[in-house]
């Protein structure tokens, strides 16, 4: 299982999701199969985040398209623009900018971490960004337990995820423990690479959104 197979699972668990969201509310199946997306994005940005060679660039790219996809967003799911939440980009750029000011690796931030931490979920919450404070704990869940042994990693994991999602979200959200069997396979390769196909797994966030847009318009 590596990065190519797991962005590839996680892109089309996504579009299912939001499939059902949009067209198909009612019908539960579509938004647990959902439900398996998030942590392995979340997974991939902690990786990401340790192996990029250039955190800048990476930031900038996610911003980019965060700000690029809200118009999207908003009109796939509300039909206008809607100021009461923010797409998932936004969540993944809140939570690289999270480890990256826990680390503090010149020391050029006077922040402690517990700070950090309180102004990310304060952050994350009222800018009502998708999966809010809960996307952030699962980010920094795959953060902190990374260099576990993996068995100490996994069940770290399995808990952390099982216990925020009974305090605060419905039950089809432990729906997302079903990604874990998945990340745990990942092999630590990279898989087809290059410039275009990288790009397109960005590209396809706001294009099957605005594709969901058209559709439901001509409903």
């Amino acid at each position: 299982m590596n990065t190519f197979i797991l962005k590839l699972i996680a892109l089309v668990s996504m579009i299912i999701d939001h499939y059902g969201a949009i067209f198909h509310e009612d019908i539960m199946a579509y938004r647990m199969i959902g439900r398996i997306a998030f942590p392995i994005y979340s997974f991939l940005l902690v990786e990401g985040y340790f192996h990029t060679s250039d955190f800048k660039r990476y930031a900038k790219r996610l911003f980019i398209f965060a700000l690029v996809s809200e118009v999207f967003f908003d009109f796939a799911f509300y039909g206008k623009i809607y100021l009461g939440h923010q797409n998932i980009f936004f969540t993944l750029f809140l939570g690289l900018m999270t480890m990256h000011f826990m680390d503090n690796k010149d020391g050029r931030y006077k922040l402690k971490k517990n700070t950090v931490l309180f102004l990310a979920i304060i952050l994350s919450t009222f800018l009502f960004v998708d999966y809010a404070f809960m996307g952030i704990i699962y980010i920094l869940a795959f953060y902190y337990n990374r260099e576990f042994p993996t068995k100490k990693k996994f069940l770290n994991l399995g808990l952390i995820m099982l216990i925020i999602n009974l305090a605060f979200t419905s039950l089809v959200q432990q729906f997302s423990l079903l990604a874990l069997p998945l990340i745990y396979f990942y092999n630590g390769k990279l898989g087809p690479k290059n410039k275009a196909l990288q790009l397109s797994f960005y590209v396809a966030y706001p294009l099957h959104l605005f594709l969901f847009y058209l559709i439901k318009m001509s409903l």
